[in-house]
């Protein structure tokens, strides 16, 4: 990897890692509905020129449109709402080491929707493994642990709504002829529409005007969110998608990291133990499309479309 792509890598992996602990920061003055509705408006404000300027055009299609807003819901609405009610009693570093079960949710997902059929021994003992880690995280053996909670199962379910958005995205949008970058603008504009829509379920309420707060939403809507497609963009084009999917491995390292640093989240070594083992089956699981070199367009644009779903 050049010495540029590992910049972007890193840079990206800040980014989406980041993103869990500026949701947390960003409910100090608003609630989920107002933190999704502005943080995708800002993110196809910041795309939507990008792909203009390259001399993109939006899509026409109704059936297009119509799989843009399903998946806006799977890949958007629906997860980045979870996340920001979950994180409404459990930390910024757990929401980031659950998020790393996605992949796991991928893989199931494809295999019950007959996408992908193909298991291999690696891929379930990979599969085994993330499961177990996820159990482990959780230790609802602890009665007292926030982790094993309604707020967990909310981050939990919005990795699931991840996975069945990879597959969705991958079926109906992925090599159809549209640009990534003008399909992930479409995309968070779509979601942007459907968020206008749930603004009478909990976007009515004044939002507080703290600094922090305003600040956070900012950053993850241009940056976490804009700049971080523009971003992976380059990086699958340049190093390809299998170099890009190992931010998946980085996300929750950031995420731990940040927590404690900045907003003082307690690390328990479940939470450690059980990252490592999940990371060690999302390791298992991606063997098989490193191996893969015949479907590599397939899953460079599937990547392109919904790695920023974080």
């Amino acid at each position: 990897m050049s010495r540029s792509s590992l910049a972007r890598l890193a840079l990206l992996a800040l980014l989406w890692g980041s993103g869990f602990l500026w949701i947390k920061l960003a409910l100090r003055g608003f609630t989920p509905t107002q933190i999704v509705l502005v943080r995708l408006t800002l993110g196809a404000l910041v795309l939507a020129p990008i792909a203009l300027a390259r001399g993109m055009r939006f899509p026409t299609g109704r059936m297009t449109w119509v799989h843009l807003f399903v998946a806006a819901l799977v890949a958007n609405a629906i997860p980045y709402t979870l996340f920001g009610i979950g994180e409404r009693t459990v930390g910024s570093n757990v929401a980031g080491v659950i998020n790393a079960t996605t992949p796991l949710w991928t893989v199931l997902v494809a295999f019950l929707a007959g996408t992908d059929r193909s298991v291999s021994w690696r891929r379930g003992i990979g599969l085994a493994l993330g499961f177990a880690g996820t159990v482990l995280i959780f230790t609802p053996w602890e009665s007292a642990n926030e982790i094993a909670s309604w707020g967990g199962v909310a981050i939990l379910a919005a990795s699931a709504s991840y996975g069945v958005s990879y597959v969705y995205m991958g079926k109906f949008l992925t090599n159809k002829g549209i640009p990534p970058i003008m399909l992930s603008a479409s995309q968070l504009a779509a979601g942007a529409v459907l968020m206008l829509f749930a603004l009478p379920f909990g976007g009515l309420v004044a939002p507080h005007w703290r600094l922090d707060a305003v600040g956070s939403l900012i950053i993850l809507g241009i940056f976490g969110t804009g700049l971080a497609y523009v971003l992976n963009y380059r990086l699958i084009g340049d190093e390809g998608p299998t170099v890009a999917s190992t931010t998946t491995y980085l996300l929750p390292l950031v995420a731990v990291g940040l927590g404690a640093l900045v907003v003082n989240e307690r690390v328990t070594l479940p939470m450690i133990a059980g990252m490592i083992v999940v990371l060690g089956g999302v390791a298992l699981v991606q063997r098989r499309t490193s191996r893969a070199p015949t479907e590599a367009p397939s899953h460079t644009e599937t990547d392109t479309s919904t790695r920023p779903g974080k």
